[in-house]
């Protein structure tokens, strides 16, 4: 089972010195867990995958610890630079050409010529420094299964197969980071997350591309089927059945919602940023009531509102494709 220290020096200094030794170990960062590995060492980013049974095909969010880090490994290009200076360290990955013969193993682009890199805030960031490497960082959990936003959850996922997890509460933003593109002329959001589009808009005074969700995998978070708990999950209900566990937001119910098996709100003042934090480890705490189907309130679309939308559809979908199948509508 996986040592779980504190947070403290010496913490951070154990757990550089076993991601050195090639190990995994999960780390807090404001947006969620992550399951870190060096970048550098293919067979600890192999052991990622592997601990995750994550499919090859999916590439890696690499986190470093600075600019100068990330400028060993990617170009830059001036409107990912103008975001760099305006949201790093936070909660937003771009994805960059990648340098060649950089040391970055191969597994963690997935064969891609990008990187997807981030800088994340707080303990994350120590860590890195401190093994002077990037850390390929997936969020820790079994793949397509709900994201770690604390020590415990992480533990009670993937604790037999990694060798420590440092515990600093529960995570600040609660989803996955934004994973933004730029494409020439194009700047694509990828991925929405916890730093909401219209603050990246009004840093780069235009307005961000979506990426079609057919189109092929180009950065982490893009699998149609993802975050997902094992109950099925019925979105933008207003009408409870009897027996389904409820995923309220605001202040208002839906219609029968006596009749669920268990209602945890999301935030019941409608507060976007409390339903982000919480999104995560309410799903699975309702994962685990004696009940077959989520129901989940309808959620607005502004804001952070567009990324926990993401999360709940990718959440909801089918889950019977096989891999060659989710490779034709990736």
């Amino acid at each position: 089972m996986a040592t779980i220290l504190g947070m403290d020096e010496q913490a951070i200094l154990a757990a550089a010195d076993t991601l050195a030794q090639g190990k995994l170990v999960a780390i807090p960062t404001e947006t969620v867990y992550g399951l870190a590995a060096d970048a550098t060492n293919g067979s600890a980013v192999a052991g990622i995958f592997e601990a995750k049974g994550r499919p090859h095909f999916n590439p890696l969010i690499c986190h470093v610890s600075d600019v100068a880090m990330a400028e060993r490994y990617a170009e830059i290009d001036p409107v990912s630079r103008q975001l760099i200076n305006a949201f790093w360290p936070g909660p937003l990955t771009l994805v960059l050409p990648l340098k060649p013969d950089c040391g970055i193993h191969p597994l963690v682009a997935a064969g891609l010529d990008t990187i997807a890199l981030r800088m994340p805030r707080g303990v994350a960031g120590k860590i890195i420094a401190a093994l002077d490497r990037p850390l390929a960082a997936p969020s820790a959990n079994t793949s397509g299964k709900i994201s770690g936003t604390n020590a415990l959850s992480v533990e009670g996922d993937l604790g037999s197969k990694i060798a420590m997890i440092l515990d600093a509460g529960p995570s600040e933003v609660g989803l996955e980071s934004t994973i933004v593109k730029v494409d020439g002329d194009t700047i694509l959001m990828l991925r929405p997350g916890g730093l909401p589009a219209e603050e990246i808009e009004a840093v780069i005074g235009r307005k961000l591309g979506r990426i079609d969700q057919r189109a092929a995998i180009q950065a982490p978070g893009m699998m149609a089927s993802h975050y997902a708990p094992s109950a099925a999950m019925r979105l933008n209900v207003h009408d409870v059945m009897a027996g389904e566990a409820l995923l309220a937001f605001g202040p208002h119910r839906a219609n029968g919602y006596s009749k669920a098996a268990a209602i945890l709100n999301l935030s019941e003042t409608g507060s976007l940023h409390e339903a982000a934090t919480n999104l995560f480890d309410f799903m699975k705490r309702l994962d685990a009531v004696d009940c077959t189907m989520i129901a989940v309130e309808p959620i607005p679309f502004n804001g952070l509102g567009e990324a926990i939308n993401d999360r709940l559809v990718r959440a909801a979908a089918p889950r019977s494709l096989s891999v060659a199948e989710m490779e034709q509508i990736k």
